[in-house]
């Protein structure tokens, strides 16, 4: 990768990390369900503006809108207004990678690598020791089983994004943009149905900039920017090249709510973040290292 590629990289996923600290503040003054309506439809409008819309089956356009789009953010909204910290948040949803491997499975008949059988245990080893702290912690247990929620819809998302791209030749931007348009609804009944019209005209009226920029902050950075760099890299590099990048994520999650939020973790919890991190680890890396120590072995053979 150039110089400025790698640039742009990093502005995304420092952005994907910061996004959490961002959701963090928009929560203090919009509730959850109504923020995640407000993100969506910002999105749309970009969408229907200037965005032309991807040729895809309904059908497809629903699953992918309803899992990555509505069912991950819906999740990880109301687990962070109920107690699951920015930094934390960062890191456990991505246990998605556990999903995606077990619906892979599931759905697609695919079989499991050495290597992705021993991420997955130690990537449980992680989050189970993250669980056993929500008693003595910042962190809820309700906020953690939400966020465990959303990460499962990614994972499912993860196998229709799949699906999708396996179809053809789809552009990410338009499929983020417009598939971002189909929580709008869902999002909207659910905050009057739960929410209630008064608190969302109560917070709607009480909303300052902070609210304006969030929702910018939401759809144009996270999703737009930050989905379309990644298109972009994808492109022209490997995946293998660029994909490992996101594990960064977590990383400029954990420190940016600790610099922005002073949220803090105990030994237990770095402990579990570290396992859990091995984990993504072993699951990114540990069939290259496999591949070469068996060329090694080969090699030392003849």
């Amino acid at each position: 990768m150039t110089l400025r590629h790698w640039g742009l990289a990093l502005l995304v996923v420092i952005g994907w990390g910061l996004n959490f600290v961002v959701i963090r503040f928009g929560l203090d003054e919009l509730p959850p369900l109504w923020l995640g309506m407000l993100r969506f439809a910002a999105l749309g409008l970009i969408a229907v503006v200037f965005i032309k819309p991807p040729k895809l089956p309904m059908k497809q356009m629903l699953a992918y809108g309803l899992t990555l789009s509505f069912g991950q953010f819906a999740f990880l909204f109301v687990a962070m207004y109920y107690g699951m910290p920015a930094g934390l948040a960062s890191l456990v949803l991505q246990s998605q990678m556990l999903f995606t491997l077990l619906f892979a499975r599931l759905f697609s008949n695919e079989s499991w690598q050495p290597q992705q059988w021993l991420a997955v245990v130690v990537a449980i080893m992680g989050l189970t020791l993250l669980a056993s702290q929500t008693a003595d912690t910042q962190m809820t247990t309700i906020g953690f089983v939400l966020t465990i929620a959303a990460a499962m819809c990614w994972g499912v998302g993860n196998i229709v994004n799949r699906k999708i791209a396996s179809s053809g030749n789809v552009d990410l931007i338009s499929l983020v943009a417009w598939g971002g348009m189909i929580p709008i609804i869902p999002f909207a009944a659910l905050s009057l149905i739960f929410e209630g019209p008064e608190l969302i005209m109560e917070s709607m009226a009480a909303a300052t900039l902070n609210s304006v920029w969030v929702v910018l902050y939401l759809s144009v950075v996270a999703s737009l920017f930050g989905y379309g760099v990644w298109a972009y890299l994808m492109r022209q590099y490997p995946a293998s090249t660029v994909a490992p990048l996101t594990l960064l994520v977590p990383i400029f999650g954990l420190l940016s709510a600790w610099v922005l939020l002073g949220e803090q973790v105990n030994a237990v919890q770095m402990l579990g973040i570290a396992i859990l991190m091995l984990g993504l680890l072993i699951n990114t890396f540990g069939g290259k290292v496999i591949q070469r120590f068996k060329k090694r072995t080969l090699a030392t053979d003849v």
